[in-house]
């Protein structure tokens, strides 16, 4: 968790967790770069919607740590992993 709100620091977002009715968990405000979720969900709900505001946000990976880039480029390896991933065939 705390990997994911350094890396949204080195893109110049807030994190801040909030109280209010989400729909999908958070919100974000763009002209202040601030990702407000729903300070009532659990630790993984809270990764998940990190993760999800990453794919909404526009940046560039030159800000970032190269820490903070090797974590981004697994996110996404994950990602592409488990979207190509077939179902075996009976």
């Amino acid at each position: 968790m705390k990997k994911l709100e350094t890396l949204f620091s080195e893109l110049d977002y807030t994190v801040r967790y909030e109280k209010g009715s989400f729909q999908s968990g958070y919100c974000i405000v763009e002209n202040r770069k601030v990702a407000v979720v729903n300070k009532f969900f659990d630790t993984e709900s809270r990764i998940n919607v990190l993760l999800e505001v990453l794919g909404v946000i526009d940046y560039t990976e030159e800000k970032l740590s190269e820490k903070s880039i090797k974590l981004l480029k697994g996110i996404r390896n994950n990602s592409l992993t488990d979207e190509n991933e077939e179902e075996p065939s009976n």
